[in-house]
């Protein structure tokens, strides 16, 4: 694996290096390598200064420094090197990693070539064929330490630099990046059809960029499908565009006007939220192929992982999900984009930021009022599970505890994202809306397009505020774990006790004998008990608006008003706050999985989409993880009957309870009939196809496989016959799985489809043996790969 850069070697660099400004030129013409010619120029105010480009797995490399040709094809027999035409070079170094500086002036221009591999783990330029109609895309996915693999850069945060792109390309496709396109002609130096004819390909050029940080470059290409607008902004329009591959063109146009909305509102959201103007010239998304991540920020290019645009009818959750991430990327625009962080201990000042957003602009701009909910049952306990490993660390790491880049990976976790998101949730309930955005004006006003820290960020909110910023910052921001908020009596009297050392500000709910709401207050609560004398003889549930970050414990008055669940509770959000503990509580042992079970019988009554899927989706997760195996056969059937059950009212439930009921049913013949369309069911989509068939291929039946594949060639096709394949429950095919996840071969998507189906509900003897193996093996892969992979390698652990 290529060395991580560290922190000291960071800060020296950016002590000597400025005003770089980088013109780059990408080949993806070839399918083997591609091409990059690329020009920095930059100021070194150290005297004969010495520093290094990083650039991983080059061939054909060609380096001039300040004219000096510089080639590492040829050397002599004491080192030092000569260029090809044997003229005298600069004294260099290339290790397959980093390209050594020497002799820097105090302007220097750096040129270089280079053919570089495509890769299919999402790491680098990746490139992946659609087997739905054999055309290629490419996309280069960078992200923290990951350009080299893509442009000779200096790769930290805090080297900014202006970007000035071309692409060549095959002439069908559309290409874009972080500049905006100022048209495509025909590339004289490409190739020529057989005639003699002008060549098949084309020279995109950009717009050069303001200044923007390594990890944000960005060029993706193929014959992509758009749907493009002009969007009012300023005294004119700002070009605004969706793209995505050609064999999903038939779903980005069902989407299209759903999409184009979401992003309207939340642009003049923003646009109005925010003091400092939109920092790019346009605004593109992309659903692309092979994204590690759901989304990443790229500059005025933001690129989703095209998994995101359903094949099938998304359910409520995936609706008021994708929502949040496309309000929490444009959120990055400004908060990340354009400040951005010095070091990567800082990486909340981005994620913790646009998580927040996210949830908070998909709900108050673009309409989807569930996000909240979404963020109680699907964000939060994410962030609880994190907080309770040995792998816990404060949200504001020191930069001293982040000494490089591999470090700092280990930091993008649910406590940088979805606990951030939720403390900062209780930073605006403790400080206040208009404070916390004066602050944030203010942070976004100090730093265009530069580099801050979170001091920086304090003083900003500090200015803005009477309040201890730097107080509630050292309690929440630099602590690791959680409180609980405990509902104790004195005599009929509830009382809230907290566990732990946070101050919490929150809303506290009083519910009669039929749990109807009877009273609310919005309490401090920090080292002294709270009384709630005016609730008294009432079950009541703290943190009912899910405005802080702690584990509730309810006293049993409150508890045994919830024995057959919380859908008599009218607040949905109330009711997913109750979901989330209950699975909480079954992780800590507190209930039993089948305890758990018994109040999600009750979730056929629950009307709301969001939280019937959520409560549903944190059952089985709680079965799963944490049931016996000899139980199951006693725990699934229940959770099938409710989503038969919910499925046969097809309401806006029944997206989320088809797919429920594919995953756990145990009746074959059922689901044979209903892949059949003979039975009392709604028609599956062919997402829920695929669910079905890998449930059949589970129960041991995977006759039907072949010729589904036939049916569907596409990549979600593929990927569906690699789940239901590993799912396979034989020995002769769960080795056959085993050989292909270890084998190195696999693509990202490949390997999470393969992990998937490996591990099966009822499989526990089966892929007994694999337990200890895959913890070696698959470690030992991982450190072949890159830092994404390495994360979908230990995801697909069970």
């Amino acid at each position: 694996m290529a060395p991580s850069l560290t922190l000291a070697e960071a800060q020296t660099r950016a002590a000597i290096l400025s005003d770089i400004a980088t013109v780059v030129e990408l080949d993806l013409t070839d399918e083997q390598t591609f091409g990059c010619r690329a020009v920095l120029r930059f100021a070194c105010s150290a005297p004969d200064g010495e520093t290094f480009l990083e650039l991983t797995g080059a061939s054909e490399l060609s380096v001039r420094v300040n004219g000096e040709v510089v080639s590492t094809s040829s050397t002599t027999e004491d080192g030092s090197s000569t260029a090809e035409d044997g003229s005298s070079t600069t004294e260099t170094g290339y290790d397959g990693e980093r390209i050594r500086l020497t002799a820097l002036q105090p302007r220097n221009t750096v040129e270089v070539s280079a053919r570089l591999p495509y890769v299919n783990d999402g790491d680098g330029m990746h490139a992946m064929t659609d087997p739905a109609d054999g055309e290629r895309y490419v996309s280069s996915f960078t992200a923290m330490d990951i350009a080299r693999k893509v442009i000779p850069c200096f790769d930290q945060p805090d080297l900014k630099t202006i970007f000035e792109v071309t692409v060549v390309a095959p002439a069908h496709w559309t290409v874009l990046a972080n500049g905006v396109s100022t048209g495509s002609t025909t590339d004289e130096g490409g190739s020529t059809t057989d005639d003699g004819s002008a060549g098949d390909h084309r020279r995109w050029t950009f717009t050069p960029t303001p200044p923007i940080s390594t990890y944000l470059f960005f060029v993706t290409g193929g014959p992509f499908h758009s749907v493009t607008w002009e969007e009012p902004y300023g005294d004119g329009t700002l070009p605004f565009g969706w793209h995505a591959r050609a064999s999903l063109a038939a779903e980005l146009d069902r989407d299209a006007a759903e999409l184009r909305e979401i992003t309207s509102r939340c642009f003049q959201h923003y646009t109005r939220l925010f003091e400092a103007p939109y920092p790019f010239g346009d605004y593109q998304q992309v659903f692309t192929p092979g994204l590690n991540w759901g989304a990443m920020e790229f500059p005025g290019c933001v690129a989703f992982r095209d998994e995101l645009l359903y094949r099938g009818e998304p359910t409520a959750m995936q609706r008021n999900g994708r929502a949040s991430v496309i309000a929490h990327e444009m959120a990055h625009m400004w908060f990340g984009d354009l400040v951005t962080m010095r070091w990567w201990e800082d990486t909340w000042l981005n994620e913790s930021f646009a998580d927040f957003m996210g949830s908070e602009i998909a709900g108050r701009a673009a309409g989807y009022d569930d996000s909240w909910v979404v963020a109680a049952l699907r964000r939060k306990p994410t962030a609880y599970q994190a907080d309770r490993r040995r792998s816990t660390h404060p949200i504001a790491a020191d930069a001293g505890d982040v000494a490089d880049v591999d470090t700092a990976f280990g930091n993008f976790d649910m406590i940088t994202y979805a606990k951030g998101n939720a403390v900062l949730r209780q930073l605006v309930t403790w400080l206040g809306e208009e404070d916390f955005l004066a602050g944030v004006n203010r942070h976004l006003s100090a730093h265009p397009f530069a580099n801050a820290t979170l001091a920086d960020f304090l003083d900003a909110l500090d200015g803005a505020t009477d309040r201890d910023i730097r107080g509630w910052a050292a309690d929440w921001l630099q602590t690791t774990g959680y409180d609980t908020i405990r509902v104790d009596r004195d005599g009929d009297v509830p009382v809230l006790v907290r566990e732990g050392s946070r101050p919490h500000r929150l809303t506290v709910t009083a519910y009669d004998d039929d749990l109807a709401a009877v009273g609310e207050r919005l309490v401090d609560l920090s080292d002294e008990p709270v009384r709630l004398d005016d609730f008294a003889g009432r079950a009541v549930i703290p943190n009912s608006r899910d405005e802080t970050y702690a584990a509730l414990w309810l006293d049993e008055r409150s508890w045994s008003a919830l024995a057959s669940g919380p859908g008599r509770i009218a607040e949905p959000l109330t009711r997913a706050l109750l979901w989330a503990t209950a699975a909480a509580q079954v992780e800590h042992g507190q209930i039993t999985p089948a305890e758990l079970v018994d109040w999600a019988r009750g979730l056929a009554d629950e009307a709301h989409p969001v939280v019937f899927e959520g409560a549903m989706d944190l059952t089985l997760g709680a079965v799963r993880r944490y049931a016996r195996p000899e139980d199951l056969p006693h725990l699934l059937p229940p959770l099938a009957d409710v989503a038969r059950r919910t499925l046969a009212d097809r309401d806006a439930r029944a997206a989320a309870a088809a797919r429920v009921l594919a995953s756990v049913s145990d009746d074959p013949e059922l689901l044979a009939a209903w892949l059949d369309g003979s039975a009392d069911l709604p028609a599956a989509d062919q997402d829920v196809r695929w669910l079905i068939l890998r449930r059949l291929a589970s129960l041991g039946d995977d006759s039907r496989l072949d010729a589904e594949a036939e049916r569907d060639r596409s990549t979600s096709g593929e990927l569906g016959l690699l789940r239901a394949r590993a799912a396979v429950p034989t020995e002769e095919a769960k080795a056959d799985a085993w050989r292909r996840l270890m084998s190195g071969d696999l693509s990202n998507r490949e390997f999470e489809a393969v992990g998937a189906g490996f591990w099966g509900w009822e499989q526990g003897d089966l892929v007994a043996p694999y337990l200890v193996a895959y913890v070696r093996d698959g470690v030992a892969l991982g450190r072949r790969t890159g830092q994404a992979f390495g994360k979908v390698i230990g995801s697909a652990f069970p």
